[in-house]
């Protein structure tokens, strides 16, 4: 196995689309959220390759930081697909509605704004209400209940950025997100695309998390694993981002993978579950380091 170290020099190993330097400000509050490590994942890149591909593309922490010159991305959660999309094509409309929702959250009852908007979400799901749900949402847990499918998490104790701070973040956003088109998908179809020159990475539910979160209850970590080996004989780069190790470093998590899918292994050390940080409110956490596994075909 081989660990992270020092990060490669990131002019060296860019060619495409803006300047790489590390970028954390996060638009989304999620689960696994790659936006602190991003830098850190792109450092092991290969200077030059043609179409990047993100088919579980999430919070999107990696596509910004990247904010390649032709990309595509992917999410089997349509809701968040939808945002995606207005970021990209309609700013103005997502910075009005944060705008309406923080006018509410601010200046009147704060649970009974989120509870509007939340009950509005699980009545008709969409990106503007999903944006405002995991900005306030306690510990930025989007989850969702086995019985109906509805978002559950009860409000944060945070205090919702402010319009003009979150506006500013919108814009940035839009122009990171311009070359990239969006597509509400399996991301069986989307590796299928890659072909030779193309880079994809490939950033699946946890196989140790729990159910609860959007995604991990129909995933298939082995047809993830076919896919791959498809998209690696058609001459496509492949890297992707699973579990690793846990209980700071007293858990270590295997999976299975056939010999010979993947040439180099690193791991990128995560901090403190997010996750665990939601189910043991008020309890330490020291116990509870993470570092994800980066596989690469290259």
């Amino acid at each position: 196995m081989v660990t992270q170290t020092t990060l490669f020099n990131p002019v060296e190993y860019r060619s495409l689309g803006v300047p790489i330097e590390p970028y954390s400000r996060q638009f989304l509050k999620w689960v696994g959220n790659k936006q602190k490590f991003a830098f850190e994942i792109l450092s092991y890149f290969p200077k030059d390759y043609n179409c990047y591909f993100e088919p579980f593309v999430g919070s999107g922490g990696v596509l910004a930081t990247l904010a390649p010159q032709r990309g595509i991305a992917s999410d089997v959660f349509k809701p968040l697909v939808d945002l995606w999309q207005l970021v990209k094509s309609s700013p103005d409309i997502v910075v009005d509605y944060w705008k309406e929702a923080c006018e509410e959250l601010h200046n009147g009852n704060k649970k009974e704004a989120y509870s509007f908007y939340q009950a509005k979400f699980n009545k008709k799901p969409n990106g503007l209400d999903l944006l405002i749900l995991s900005r306030t949402c306690y510990g930025g847990v989007v989850r969702f209940r086995k019985i109906d499918g509805a978002m559950s998490t009860p409000c944060g104790v945070h205090k919702p950025m402010d319009t003009e701070s979150f506006s500013q973040r919108v814009y940035e956003w839009h122009d990171r997100l311009l070359n990239t088109e969006f597509y509400h998908s399996d991301f069986e179809p989307i590796i299928n695309m890659a072909n030779d020159g193309d880079i994809v990475i490939c950033d699946p539910p946890y196989i140790d998390s729990q159910t609860i979160l959007y995604g991990a209850q129909d995933f298939s970590f082995e047809r993830l694993i076919t896919s791959i080996i498809r998209a690696k004989f058609r001459g496509a780069l492949v890297a992707l981002s699973i579990d690793g190790i846990k209980k700071s470093g007293t858990k270590h998590l295997s999976l299975p993978i056939p010999p010979g899918v993947f040439k180099r292994e690193v791991f990128v050390r995560c901090g403190r579950s997010m996750l665990r940080r939601f189910q043991m409110s008020g309890q330490t956490l020291e116990s509870e380091e993470v570092s994800d596994r980066l596989l690469l075909t290259w």
